[in-house]
């Protein structure tokens, strides 16, 4: 099969998934496309949103959708690590010797939705953004793997910040992407009430499967990326720091703090599925400026200016992309 074949095969998987998730999630089409290039990739998103706008919803469906195992942990300050990641347990044989097994915790799963992450001291935050990174367990010496593919998403709720542990900017960049999702217009939440008055269950169908996800994200390792493409992204997260020589008006007036290595990184990983998934085997400099806002807006951090002049961080990273030329 040659690379065009398997483009458009790749391109028809996707839009087949699209089709079964709408059958339960109404709206979120950008989000899901983000949500799609995140799990390929191999990547994790930081979902911001109130309560009741389908967070969840979306991540089972996605369970079935790509039939793999889906797990929900809710965090609150309570939470130990423990009951993250899973503990030793004693049991005794039938000749009575006692000897330790390991009860895995609830991340054993290929999506696990970390529901409200910020509740859960930083202690039990770490335990979980270490399994991330590494995808795997360590339980008094013992290694454990987690079954790829592995995805993890995140919640957040910008309203209720009593009681919170907000997740420091290295833990942040864990994170391939930052997404907002919004309440939904009148038409949508029309849709949501009727959908959840004929069933709160999802109802859509398996179109492919964990090892079809791995050949994808094999595939997307593939997809070449021109040296101009890649020094523009190299140039454009490199703007986002003050401190350097050239440092772009925009970025001198109101970022305290640049995105690190992991932004560039990110940025031409997923370039390279959403390259994939519109059906295209090269990365296009419009792939790097639609991406830069999931993946800058939690990478960024701004100044006092920024705060003083009532911009969001969508509207820096708007502005940077207009100044950073390629």
């Amino acid at each position: 099969m040659d690379n065009s074949e398997k483009v458009k095969k790749f391109s028809t998987a996707i839009a087949q998934i699209k089709s079964e998730l709408t059958k339960d999630v109404v709206g979120m089409k950008d989000n899901v496309d983000l949500v799609l290039t995140a799990i390929i990739a191999g990547g994790n998103v930081l979902l911001e949103g109130v309560p009741g706008v389908g967070k969840t919803r979306l991540v089972r469906s996605l369970s079935k959708t790509l039939n793999l195992p889906f797990s929900r942990i809710q965090f609150t300050p309570d939470l130990m690590p423990s009951d993250v990641t899973g503990t030793n347990l004693i049991e005794q044989d039938e000749s009575g010797k006692m000897s330790y097994k390991f009860e895995k915790g609830p991340i054993f799963a290929n999506l696990v939705l970390a529901d409200e992450i910020n509740r859960a001291t930083p202690k039990t935050q770490a335990a979980m953004l270490e399994v991330m990174q590494e995808h795997k367990v360590t339980v008094a010496k013992q290694t454990y793997a987690i079954s790829e593919p592995f995805f993890v998403l995140a919640t957040e709720n910008p309203i209720e910040q009593d009681g919170t542990y907000p997740l420091p900017e290295a833990q942040m960049d864990r994170f391939m992407f930052k997404l907002i999702v919004g309440f939904p217009t009148t038409s949508e939440l029309a849709d949501i009430v009727n959908m959840t008055q004929i069933t709160l269950d999802e109802t859509a169908n398996a179109v492919l499967d964990g090892e079809t996800i791995l050949e994808m994200r094999e595939l997307a390792k593939l997809v070449p990326v021109i040296d101009e493409v890649l020094d523009y992204t190299v140039k454009l997260v490199s703007a986002t720091h003050p401190e350097l020589d050239g440092a772009p008006t925009v970025t001198k007036k109101y970022i305290k703090y640049g995105a690190s290595p992991r932004a560039a990184q990110a940025l031409i990983t997923a370039a390279k599925v959403r390259a994939l998934m519109d059906g295209r085997f090269n990365v296009a400099y419009d792939d790097i400026k639609t991406l830069a806002y999931p993946v800058l807006r939690h990478r960024v951090k701004l100044g006092y200016n920024a705060i003083s002049d009532k911009l969001t961080v969508d509207d820096v990273i708007k502005q940077l992309l207009a100044e950073v030329k390629h």
